[in-house]
């Protein structure tokens, strides 16, 4: 029974280092991504309670600024936060779709 060797013209190795590649391009955009979520999430969350006591010198609706940040503002852009996540993620996972397809 012949063995089958891998030779030079074999394209496994040069697949997986695309895929490799592709793998690594992927997670450091993600990677990015949560990142600059979650510091936008810590700004938010610190900046709301550090500046609560300036804040609450203005009203709106009758409610004092700090209070309305903290209880809508705040809320709002966490909710906002998981939207872009999970809309950005959908076209990071896009793409890396369709760089796997793209390895011969």
């Amino acid at each position: 029974m012949p063995t089958e060797t891998a030779s030079s013209s074999d394209p496994q190795p040069d697949r997986l280092q695309r895929v490799y590649a592709a793998r690594a391009a992927h997670w450091a955009r993600a990677r990015r991504l949560i990142a600059l979520l979650l510091a936008l999430w810590l700004v938010t969350s610190f900046c709301t309670v550090f500046f609560a006591r300036d804040l609450a010198r203005f009203s709106v609706f009758g409610w004092q600024l700090s209070f309305y940040l903290a209880a809508q503002g705040a809320s709002l852009t966490y909710l906002c936060i998981i939207g872009a996540y999970a809309w950005r993620m959908r076209i990071i996972d896009r793409d890396f779709t369709r760089m796997l397809e793209e390895c011969p």
